[in-house]
């Protein structure tokens, strides 16, 4: 399986983000950075799962850090999820987070879309895990820390050993 290509659209208070490929850790730092640098006047945040093959852990995780900075201020939709994809975001209790909608083929004509660097660095890499997981947990306690309680603990001692590493250099 290809991994995930992101297309990312910013207009009028509205991102888009397309994912095409199977969504991993990954791609997901772009979009960890997204959700910590949302806009003030943001309305909505559609991601468009239609070309989206799977999904890990740490990319539902980002997508939880969306839908929970989020709250109570935009919406954040989920489109054309295919019944794989919400059952991987229904198993973990964090649906509840954003709206489900079928739509066809569209989206935004004046958008002007860019393809973020996806590349990113061991601590980059680590820390989104890191938050990524801790997400999950702090989205739905009873659902999720049994899963990712010790992905949390393995991802924070590697975080805290790449950043001592990266302090010597």
């Amino acid at each position: 399986m290809k991994k995930a290509d992101l297309l990312i659209a910013h207009t009028q208070g509205v991102y888009t983000i397309k994912v095409d490929g199977r969504a991993n850790f990954e791609c997901s730092p772009p979009i960890r950075n997204l959700a910590n640098n949302l806009d003030k006047d943001l309305q909505k945040i559609s991601i468009d799962l239609t070309g989206c093959s799977g999904m890990d852990s740490t990319f539902m995780g980002v997508l939880a850090m969306l839908g929970l900075q989020t709250r109570n201020k935009a919406v954040v939709e989920i489109v054309n999820a295919g019944t794989e994809n919400r059952h991987l975001l229904e198993g973990l209790g964090i649906q509840s987070l954003f709206s489900f909608v079928e739509k066809t083929a569209g989206g935004q004509p004046e958008a002007h879309w860019s393809r973020p660097e996806a590349k990113a660095d061991a601590v980059d890499r680590a820390e989104t895990v890191y938050t990524a997981h801790d997400t999950l947990i702090r989205a739905n306690e009873t659902v999720n820390r049994p899963k990712f309680e010790k992905v949390v603990e393995f991802a924070k001692k590697d975080l805290d050993k790449l950043k001592k590493e990266q302090e010597k250099q």
